[in-house]
């Protein structure tokens, strides 16, 4: 995958994350507050002051995740992006984290 493929996969992904979560806020299932900046994508948890960081590392050609859990590295595999240790999936990971740190039961979907 070139760069601008990576680059274009990267944004649309973050794109989604932050729009789901949005409507997640809408509809008060959490209460988040996203902010982005350029590749970096903030996930802060107004409750309790935590943060998910979701970031694209263009050179590894990687969404990597900082959350309360640990550090995550995923790479596009067949289409999804897939934990570089376990090969979970991203949405369903982001799933559990999101529900961890914010208290209440989230699903999330590519």
């Amino acid at each position: 995958m070139g760069e601008s493929e990576f680059l274009a996969q990267a944004e649309a992904t973050l794109n989604a994350i932050e729009a789901a979560l949005d409507r997640l806020n809408d509809d008060d299932m959490v209460d988040v507050e996203c902010s982005r900046s350029g590749n970096v994508l903030e996930i802060e948890f107004v409750d309790n002051g935590s943060k998910i960081i979701v970031n694209s590392q263009a050179a590894m050609q990687e969404l990597w995740v900082a959350a309360r859990s640990g550090g995550y590295h995923y790479k596009q595999i067949d289409g999804q992006w897939r934990n570089t240790r376990d090969n979970t999936e991203l949405f369903t990971a982001l799933s559990e984290m999101v529900t961890t740190q914010g208290g209440s039961p989230v699903v999330l979907a590519p």
